[in-house]
């Protein structure tokens, strides 16, 4: 991958839903949900203060996140489609 986020914004990549309910009904693409879960796969170092003082992301490369529905930028990368979000987007780390 050659993109490099700048500032306090994240790399993710979305982690589709199943295409099978647990009922075992098939889901069409049309009626799945926009995925708000995902992995990051980049990082940038983080955002500065107002004294210009450097604070370091909470997250890290291969965390699991939920981010807010219809937060970011999508964008496709090596035919993957990516987001690229602010920290501030990310909702929770998944344990």
């Amino acid at each position: 991958m050659n993109l490099k986020p700048l500032a306090d914004r994240l790399v993710v990549e979305p982690i589709e839903q199943e295409d099978v309910t647990a009922g075992g009904i098939i889901l069409p693409e049309t009626a799945k949900e926009k995925p708000q879960q995902g992995k990051v796969i980049a990082a940038g170092p983080g955002r500065t203060d107002e004294k210009g003082k450097r604070i370091a992301m909470e997250l890290t490369v291969g965390d699991r996140v939920l981010y807010a529905k219809y937060s970011g930028t999508e964008i496709k990368l090596d035919g993957k489609k990516v987001l690229i979000l602010r920290e501030s987007d990310i909702l929770a780390i998944v344990a």
